[in-house]
């Protein structure tokens, strides 16, 4: 949404360096949250031998608000693409770099994580082949857990595409963004964005829709059914779209990144006192300190990437072509390292210290060879042509 106001004004050119750091953080934080799911007693596609409670109380440090930080971030980035390309140019951008890596995801990347999860639930026998061709003729009939497996699937990578889907809200609702009446709204609401409101108003949005839709349609990742994730990732990326280039909001954000520490502490203790309780009356009550935390954690992390992270490194520029190939790598490395290393009979310490390693290092060998043969580039979301040295002009999501 293009602003009006003298005050809510960016350079077109000016890459957020911030925003980078933070979605490089939040991927690995989402890399070292899944490697957690196979030595938690959470359901996941396979487990450790030594799978038990004790990590859970760390991996509620980032559940609540790692996703949502990507979807807020991945909304500037829209806008900064908004402003650069038309509708057609941006369809065709956003089609190419997100839904070719979601395809192959899905047939070459994500089915070792399906086969391998049949192996361990349900023993499956039958071989690769075999589990393949019924893989990709939409086989019915694995129900591990008594639900079924839908096959073909994207497992983690419905990130990719829920991005995609509102990439294409906002192409589609662009004559309305850019439409007088609108900007005059936006422009006279983001001066209000500051202080408490912008403390407690996003937080208690999501509370609400966590209260209310949540119970109803839970989280199916299945982008058609997914109400009350969509109430709530939807919002934040129009957020992050709309606050993109609103220098009065960044400000604001910064001054409330010590307000926000202090809440987002006692809000993640909160969570774990819930943790341990485990009263079904205190539902509700968890359910508005999740929002409440999520949203702090978000504003604390902005806030303070605003004010120490706006700069540039040759890691930075490494990193930010590189985390969407981990990305799309490293859930299929950690289930098929993990199946193999939990029979080995190692302690617990270092079967986890193996499998991160050989989850860095597969991923991190997985992008050298992407990054270096062209026809793979553009099935892991990278730009055939892109040249390590040309300086990026805003920031791109994929």
């Amino acid at each position: 949404m293009t602003m009006s106001s003298g005050q809510e004004t960016a350079s077109l050119h000016t890459r957020r360096y911030d925003l980078d750091w933070l979605r490089i953080g939040a991927f690995g934080l989402l890399i070292l949250y899944h490697i957690g799911m196979f030595f938690v007693s959470w359901d996941w596609h396979v487990k450790s031998t030594h799978a038990s409670p004790v990590l859970q109380p760390l991996m509620l440090l980032t559940s609540p608000w790692r996703l949502a930080l990507q979807f807020l971030i991945a909304g500037c980035a829209t806008r900064f693409m908004a402003d650069r390309l038309d509708r057609a140019a941006m369809l065709k951008s956003r089609s190419l770099r997100l839904l070719l890596p979601l395809v192959f995801g899905m047939l070459v990347i994500v089915p070792p994580q399906t086969y391998y999860e049949i192996v361990e639930k349900l023993g499956f026998q039958d071989g690769w082949f075999v589990f393949y061709v019924k893989y990709i003729a939409f086989h019915d009939g694995w129900q591990p857990g008594g639900k079924p497996l839908i096959v073909p699937t994207w497992n983690h990578l419905w990130f990719v595409a829920y991005l995609w889907a509102y990439s294409m809200i906002v192409i589609a609702l662009r004559p309305l963004l850019l439409s007088d009446p609108l900007r005059r709204i936006v422009g006279g609401l983001l001066p209000h964005l500051r202080g408490a409101v912008l403390l407690l108003a996003p937080p208690l949005f999501i509370a609400a829709m966590r209260l209310w839709l949540r119970p109803l349609f839970g989280e199916t990742h299945a982008l058609v059914d997914d109400w009350y994730l969509h109430a709530v990732y939807l919002p934040l990326f129009l957020f992050g779209y709309g606050i993109a280039k609103a220098e009065s909001v960044w400000a604001a954000i910064e001054r409330l990144r010590w307000v926000a520490l202090g809440l987002a502490v006692g809000c993640y203790g909160g969570l774990v006192w819930f943790m341990l309780e485990g009263s079904p009356a205190l539902t509700p009550w968890r359910g508005v300190v999740w929002a409440f935390d999520l949203w702090a954690w978000i504003l604390m992390l902005l806030g303070f990437a605003r004010r120490f992270l706006s700069f540039d490194h040759p890691a930075r520029r490494y990193l930010t072509e590189a985390v969407f190939p981990f990305y799309i790598l490293h859930q299929t490395v950690i289930v098929v390292a993990g199946h193999h290393l939990t029979g080995l009979g190692l302690p617990a310490w270092a079967e986890g210290a193996i499998l991160i390693l050989a989850t860095i290092l597969a991923c991190w060998g997985g992008y050298e060879v992407v990054r270096r043969v062209g026809w793979l580039r553009p099935w892991f979301g990278l730009k055939p042509d892109q040249s390590q040295t040309m300086p990026a002009r805003s920031i791109s999501y994929s």
